[in-house]
């Protein structure tokens, strides 16, 4: 007996900042990726798609030229900011409003091959929640290469997410995934992170990288000082989301255990008839107890709000399975 392809209805999330002339183009190209997987062996198929437009505050024609194309088809849609916010909320406006079961993100540039959606979810089709593209053989000057690759490498190790390339914005998500995940700042490149975080089983596949056609890169030498403070900032995330305290009890202790025994030992030299009033080990041993006694303070806030915060919701996204 034949057995039944699995039927995905999927989603594409693109953001657009001034890319009016890749628009259609990069539609195009989408449907027929599509209809040739249709064509294809699988032991799935689409049955339907949408694809979702971000326009992050374009001052270009990009918002109009998408209207033009939901008026010839009714498969796309259009969010529209009113300025210019960022990818991660343009990723995270797309994330809350689109209905597949896996989910796309790519650049509106072109750069991303939309030929390489079939072998997405071939990998997602392995037992894998997140498939990330790892552009293996990048068509961007060195300038932007090189410290790409330095932030990469400094990610994964600090991480503990084994990826190649973090930066790459050519990814397929379940559906649980991306309802799981609140996306702000900039951070859209440790969506893998985090959802490793929470369970999911990330994987990476090589993919074609375009040369730019039109237009010119969106961001400046300032992406990669942002991308280090996040970096930092995920891997706090990462291992002490739900437990602050695990952080700031441990330097509060070794803090507080500092100024007892500096205090200590300047307590009994008092005894022993020593003058330590204007002893700056004293200033020292009592700002390190200060500093321990507000460490636990801290850590004991942090605690109060994660448990109210977990009180008030359920986390559909921790289950894996209900039978």
């Amino acid at each position: 007996m034949k057995q039944e392809k699995k039927s995905y209805r999927v989603s594409f999330v693109i953001p657009v900042y001034n890319e009016e002339k890749s628009l259609e183009k990069l539609y195009g190209e989408i449907g027929r990726s599509i209809e040739q997987s249709r064509r294809e062996e699988h032991d799935w198929e689409i049955s339907e798609y949408e694809v979702f437009f971000i326009n992050d505050g374009s001052v270009d024609s990009s918002e109009e030229v998408i209207k033009e194309m939901i008026a010839a088809d009714s498969r796309i849609r259009l969010i529209s900011f009113r300025k210019n916010f960022g990818k991660a909320a343009a990723l995270e406006a797309g994330f809350r409003h689109c209905a597949g079961d896996i989910i796309f993100t790519m650049d509106a540039d072109l750069q991303d091959d939309p030929a390489e959606i079939s072998r997405f979810i071939d990998k997602l089709e392995e037992g894998y929640d997140l498939v990330s593209g790892w552009k293996y053989n990048r068509k961007d000057p060195l300038e932007k290469r090189l410290p790409s690759k330095l932030f990469n490498w400094v990610t994964a190790r600090a991480s503990g997410v084994e990826l190649h390339d973090f930066n790459c914005g050519f990814k397929a998500y379940r559906r649980e995934v991306v309802k799981g995940i609140d996306v702000y700042g900039e951070f859209h490149r440790y969506i893998p992170v985090f959802a490793q975080r929470k369970g999911f089983k990330i994987a990476e596949i090589t993919v074609h990288h375009n040369k730019r056609e039109f237009g010119k890169s969106k961001y400046g030498f300032e992406r990669y000082t942002r991308g280090l403070l996040d970096s930092i900032s995920s891997v706090f995330l990462l291992k002490y989301y739900d437990k602050p305290m695990y952080f700031f009890g441990k330097w509060g202790i070794i803090s507080l255990l500092i100024g007892v025994i500096l205090c200590g030992y300047l307590t009994v030299e008092w005894l022993l008839g020593d003058y330590i009033g204007t002893r700056p080990l004293l200033q020292l041993g009592i700002l390190c107890i200060i500093t321990g006694i507000q460490l636990f303070s801290i850590g004991f806030i942090g605690n109060l709000i994660v448990d109210t915060f977990y009180r008030s919701r359920y986390s559909e996204e921790h289950i894996k399975e209900i039978i």
